[in-house]
């Protein structure tokens, strides 16, 4: 069955052919003379747990999405900071692209890795024997592991879409496979003076969705006006509006703003209007087509480092991660009234698949943890100092100009400027929400293109 019979609806029938996949999987498994029969055991014991996870959730057979369209601040901005303004300079990108790469980060976002995730055919396990034999995976344990974290993404071809590109990069931009709207520094809300005096970017979550009707409503306009082939490959093809995944990463800088001139309570207050208006850009881009979107909540602002240092909070305000409780306590509230306005949504668009993503769970339990999965303190970071001294911004020391340089080893910290995360915690954090078990509903992100059935019966039930 083609992908794209599974986005129209179809289910394939998995029990007919299970006696014969397992008969093809232990038969190549015996070709494989580093796994141990107890180890291929693991894997098929696995995928009957997958097995049993889709029927109990209704999930269809994987998504074919031919583009993504991103919203979103400095968590998720690609190049657009860098485009409109100053670009952001090395050592940003240095682990990953070894150059800068228009993020504040030393690698790879987690949009980054939402569009490349490797998802391999349910259908083919010698894929998965051979992927296992390339990693010389040969603990039980790691087999285990491996299988335990891929359950929810077994049942899929990959993405594999391009890094997106973002909105407003000029140079060697193609919009094929979907565009990025999110730029660093960007709010839910219209700037006002306050806000925009802080530093924070005028191009809010209002603007960058006039910037997609415009790409959307020009390329339309070029398609009709018969352009040559060379303009149509950079630029979506006009059905993939609708069947595109639409996500959102955006709010934190709301927050943060707030924090510098309102009370806590004060910032509790404003929290509603904020989600009026996230809700209205969701609505606004189902108005113009959009049918699945993937809507992250706000992360443990409370937790950031440079929050930590700017805001020194009394011993009875810090958690048992060195995190500030009150702040902590807004990004939940913020979250707990977004979660409820898209459960809201979902009865308001009956076609649409609006999924919940809890990041702040998976950063909070990456924070708590720490230790346990390699990294340092949690609150420190790996370029620059506090005081907007960063490490990519020269300083006259006795005559000489210097250049702080990051630290020796940016894998063991979870921050990597003291407010973004460092590309082997956004990895980490990908790890723990692609598989659906951190969304509402509980379904994986290859998945997202349609309701799973528990939800279907109630929509028919309105």
């Amino acid at each position: 069955m083609s992908e794209r019979t599974a986005m129209n609806g179809a289910r394939p029938n998995i029990s007919m052919s299970m006696s014969m996949r397992l008969k093809s999987f232990w038969a190549l498994s015996r070709s494989i003379r580093k796994l141990k029969p107890v180890a291929l055991f693991v894997i098929a014991f696995s995928v009957l747990l997958l097995k049993r996870r889709q029927n109990n959730f209704g999930y269809s057979y994987g998504c074919d999405f031919p583009a993504i369209f991103n919203f979103g601040d400095s968590n998720s901005d690609t190049g657009g900071k860098s485009a409109a303004f100053d670009r952001i300079p090395y050592p940003n990108g240095e682990t990953f692209f070894h150059k800068q790469s228009g993020r504040y980060c030393n690698g790879k976002l987690v949009l980054d890795f939402i569009g490349r995730v490797a998802l391999l055919k349910f259908s083919s396990f010698k894929h998965w024997l051979c992927y296992i034999r390339k990693m010389k995976i040969t603990s039980l344990g790691h087999i285990f592991l491996f299988f335990n974290i891929n359950l929810g993404l077994f049942a899929a071809e990959k993405l594999k879409l391009p890094y997106l590109n973002a909105y407003l990069d000029s140079i060697g931009t193609n919009f094929r496979h979907g565009a990025n709207f999110a730029i660093g520094g960007s709010t839910i809300q219209p700037l006002d003076t306050r806000v925009f005096n802080q530093g924070f970017n005028p191009i809010s979550l209002d603007i960058q969705i006039l910037q997609f009707e415009q790409l959307r409503e020009r390329t339309n306009e070029l398609y009709k006006e018969g352009v040559n082939s060379n303009i149509r490959s950079e630029l979506p093809r006009p059905e993939d509006f609708t069947k595109a995944l639409y996500t959102f990463d955006i709010g934190q800088n709301d927050l943060d703003a707030a924090f510098n001139f309102m009370t806590e309570e004060q910032v509790l207050a404003s929290v509603p209007g904020l989600i009026d208006q996230l809700a209205h850009a969701v609505m606004r881009l189902y108005q113009l087509g959009a049918r699945a979107f993937w809507i992250h909540n706000t992360g443990p602002i409370g937790c950031l480092p440079q929050q930590v240092l700017d805001y020194p909070p009394k011993p009875e305000n810090v958690d048992q991660n060195g995190c500030i409780k009150s702040q902590n306590v807004v990004a939940q509230e913020f979250n707990r009234q977004l979660k409820e306005r898209v459960s809201q949504l979902r009865v308001q668009l009956e076609d649409a698949v609006l999924t919940y993503v809890d990041i702040y769970s998976a950063k909070y339990s990456l924070i708590s943890e720490a230790t346990k999965h390699g990294f340092t303190n949690p609150l420190g970071y790996c370029c620059g100092h506090h005081l907007n001294d960063k490490c990519w911004r020269r300083k006259i020391v006795n005559g000489t100009e210097i250049t702080r340089s990051s630290c020796s080893n940016p894998s063991t910290y979870i921050s990597w400027d003291g407010v973004h995360f460092s590309h082997t915690a956004n990895r980490w954090v990908v790890d723990k929400i692609l598989d659906g078990s951190l969304s509402d509903p509980p379904i994986p992100i290859t998945e997202v293109c349609q309701k799973p059935h528990h939800l279907r019966s109630k929509d028919q039930n309105l």
